[in-house]
């Protein structure tokens, strides 16, 4: 059974103003890449690419993200700024974009896109731990609102990049796209530039050291002790067959609607809008039910669903049904993440929170980088078509690792897991 002790001091109320400033520019670090979806078909037919070359454009992506991660969490726990590390990777994700602009050339291309994983990565071992240790009480919730930023990106960008589309070229766009991240870059400098992960507590050497970074020595000291934890294991590589399918979607499903279905930009634009969209309408909803319910049952119930619409669109083939079920799919696609990424949280001692989202967001992105690759091969031989039950196949193997997971039942602030539950 697991052990628990709950801690007798109660946190104090803190103001959301940092959970509104961060949110708002993790929305757009998704942005970014959000608008680089819809811009893939046309410039795949620009540079006359296969659907194995763009698959490959975004393996490099998320290959070099992978690469990165853990460096980047060991940033995260040694360095006490946590502020300016997300002003610098936000800016890090936006300027590439600007570099592509100016390429004709697929191996620049490549390059770019490495160099954007390298950024992206870097923002969500520093977010995501500096957000559940500044409101222990409500990490669902709190992660919950982070992701909806993300979700706010992903929604926002492809609807209006797909109507700048009717009056500029695709450069012209990522050429304007880098100006809102430089400007978010300054405004996190200003308000989170000194902002640490925590408040530190007598005797918590944990959260001491979250708050103010630690020695190289203790770092590796802890590395060690993390490697061991199963549930770290169990949820990373839940989680990367579970980025396996949204990241294969991400890149083929516009290309299906825009080679397949023959839709113009605009409308593909609005079809990414509305599955991005009914994933913020998920995200809070599944933090706060897993705050109230257990990780669990949310994590296996969204999983399993995603899997079933994904089958339902295969079938739907190109009919209007389709359209609807890519809304259906985002509701519960999106919805764990933040989940996930609490309940991970929750496993892992408070020190060493970048680092476990930094495992985390590179075992992702491990799976990111393979699923296109392959979807691009299922499509090239088999159909865009065949793509798609190739990723209710991943969702599926994602839910059976959450099965060997002990059901911890229902989260209560302040809990801490024993050294051997860990």
């Amino acid at each position: 059974m697991t052990a628990i002790t709950v801690s007798p001091e109660s946190t104090p109320k803190k103001s959301f103003r940092d959970v509104w400033i961060i949110t708002a520019a993790h929305g757009l670090t998704h942005w970014y890449p959000a608008t680089f979806y819809l811009l893939l078909p046309l410039i795949g037919k620009e540079l006359g690419l296969s659907y194995s070359q763009i698959g490959l454009v975004m393996t490099c992506q998320y290959a070099a993200g992978a690469i990165a991660n853990v460096p980047g969490g060991m940033v995260v726990d040694t360095v006490g700024r946590k502020g300016f590390l997300m002003a610098l990777s936000l800016f890090w994700v936006g300027f590439p974009y600007l570099l592509i602009g100016f390429t004709h050339n697929y191996v620049m291309l490549l390059l770019c896109m490495s160099l954007v994983g390298i950024g992206n990565n870097l923002w969500h071992p520093t977010a995501i731990p500096t957000l559940a240790n500044r409101y222990p009480d409500n990490k669902g919730l709190v992660l919950s609102i982070h992701g909806m930023g993300g979700n706010i990106g992903d929604a926002l960008a492809p609807l209006a990049i797909g109507s700048l589309l009717t009056f500029l070229t695709w450069r012209e766009i990522v050429m304007v796209n880098v100006l809102p991240g430089l400007l978010m870059s300054g405004l996190i400098v200003v308000f989170l530039g000194s902002v640490t992960l925590g408040r530190k507590k007598k005797n918590d050497k944990s959260a001491e050291a979250a708050a103010s970074g630690q020695s190289v020595k203790e770092y590796f000291t802890g590395l060690r002790e993390l490697l061991k934890n199963r549930n770290l294991i169990y949820l990373s590589t839940s989680s990367a067959f579970r980025a396996m399918t949204q990241n294969a979607l991400l890149t083929f499903l516009p290309v299906f609607l825009a080679y397949e279905m023959h839709y113009n930009p605009f409308w593909v634009g609005l079809c990414m809008f509305m599955m991005q969209a009914a994933g913020f309408a998920a995200s809070p909803i599944s933090g706060h039910l897993s705050d109230r319910m257990g990780r669990r049952q949310i994590i296996m119930t969204s999983m399993g669903m995603t899997a079933v619409v994904l089958l339902f669109m295969a079938f739907a083939g190109r009919s209007a049904a389709f359209v609807f079920f890519i809304a259906v799919l985002g509701f519960f696609l999106y919805a764990i993440r933040p989940v996930l990424q609490a309940w991970l949280l929750e496993s892992t001692p408070k020190n060493m929170g970048g680092t476990s989202i930094g495992i985390l967001f590179a075992v992702q992105a491990a799976g990111s980088a393979i699923s296109p690759l392959i979807g691009g091969y299922l499509a090239d031989k088999y159909g865009l078509m065949s793509t798609f039950y190739f990723l209710a196949g991943t969702i599926v193997i994602a839910n059976m690792f959450i099965f060997l997971i002990p059901d911890m039942g229902k989260t209560t602030p302040g809990v801490k897991l024993s050294k051997h539950d860990r």
